[in-house]
């Protein structure tokens, strides 16, 4: 089907593109790669079949959008799924829950079987984050943007390097329960907690607004404030914003301002308030209401950034219901249709 004969108000197309369009990835003006992993989970797994699932449920979306109406038809395309990176996470997460089992025990890791387990596990890791990379890069080069569908969170380390690379200069706005900035968590060096504090680490990253934190461990605070890097809005201090009577425009503005001309958007889906996204993997209360976190990115480009680029991470689908992939593909069809109005 090409978009002469497609129609946005009818049957959604279950074709295994994102929201069924008609568009091949190299047809597109934006690109969305899957990256279906979650070998680091360190609470509860699934979201792996996440990027699966947000392709079944985006098809029932209306394509209309009031705040960036026809954006899509300047293309959203799918990238193949490399499955291959699924069967890698379900092989290696079974090893991952061996070593977690065991600290979570309270023992380490002295045995050097254990030892092996984690090497191979950072091992597998680097490969994922360097498949992504070079997929990345590939679409960077011709012209295209790209956005990314995990999978846990650990997942858009690649995409962040190339578009950094690219861009040379961006910041991150970071939309989280939780900070993910602990080194090298669990032993894993790319844990899916230590996103944030890797990315801090990639030249051409000058800063990270992170949103709606509200599970952080004392090293992770430290590290916002002495790194120079990052700059935090808790849930408890939005709320307490709120009620002192400051709305939400303002609060969108005062973030906002943290943020340089190029913007990248890394959404974990329990950023969230839980009722959103009630089986992702470390549920935390609090959080966006769905609402907060549109207008939010809105405002990204009412007040004149430019989106380079996103990744949404952390929807697990449920086998009752499609309500967390739904939210996810509604999630994921804002950032994409604000990345193309902003570019």
């Amino acid at each position: 089907m090409n978009i002469e004969d497609f129609d946005p108000n009818g049957t959604g197309h279950d074709n295994g593109c994102y929201f069924g369009l008609p568009f091949t990835a190299e047809d597109s003006q934006l690109v969305l790669i899957s990256a279906p992993w979650d070998v680091t989970a360190s609470y509860g797994g699934g979201t792996c079949y996440g990027p699966d699932a947000i392709i079944g449920a985006s098809t029932q979306l209306d394509l209309f959008d009031q705040d960036y109406p026809d954006q899509w038809k300047k293309g959203i395309g799918t990238a193949p799924i490399d499955y291959i990176i699924q069967d890698m996470s379900g092989m290696l997460r079974e090893e991952a829950k061996k070593i977690m089992k065991r600290l979570e025990a309270g023992k380490s890791l002295e045995k050097d079987s254990l030892h092996r387990k984690l090497d191979k596990i950072n091992h597998g890791s680097e490969t994922l984050n360097q498949k992504i990379y070079d997929s990345a890069k590939a679409w960077l080069d011709r012209g295209k943007l790209v956005g990314l569908v995990g999978g846990d969170h650990s997942t858009p380390y690649g995409l962040i390097r190339a578009v950094a690379e690219k861009e040379e200069s961006i910041g991150v706005l970071h939309i989280d329960a939780h900070a993910d900035l602990r080194v090298a968590y669990e032993g894993f060096t790319h844990s899916h907690a230590s996103i944030m504090y890797n990315v801090s680490k990639i030249e051409g990253v000058s800063t990270i607004v992170q949103v709606a934190l509200r599970d952080m461990c004392d090293a992770e605070v430290e590290y916002a404030k002495s790194s120079g890097k990052v700059t935090q809005f808790t849930d408890s201090d939005l709320y307490d914003n709120s009620a002192l009577g400051v709305n939400w425009h303002e609060q969108c503005g005062k973030i906002i301002d943290e943020l340089p001309e190029k913007v990248y958007i890394s959404f974990d889906i329990d950023g969230l308030s839980p009722d959103n996204c009630p089986n992702t993997g470390t549920p935390v209360p609090g959080g966006l209401s769905f609402n907060q976190a549109t207008y939010l990115l809105k405002q990204l480009s009412e007040r004149g950034k430019r989106v380079v680029g996103f990744d949404i991470c952390e929807v697990t689908p449920s086998p009752d219901n499609e309500w967390d992939a739904n939210v996810g593909a509604r999630i994921l069809y804002k950032l994409s249709n604000i990345t193309l109005i902003t570019n």
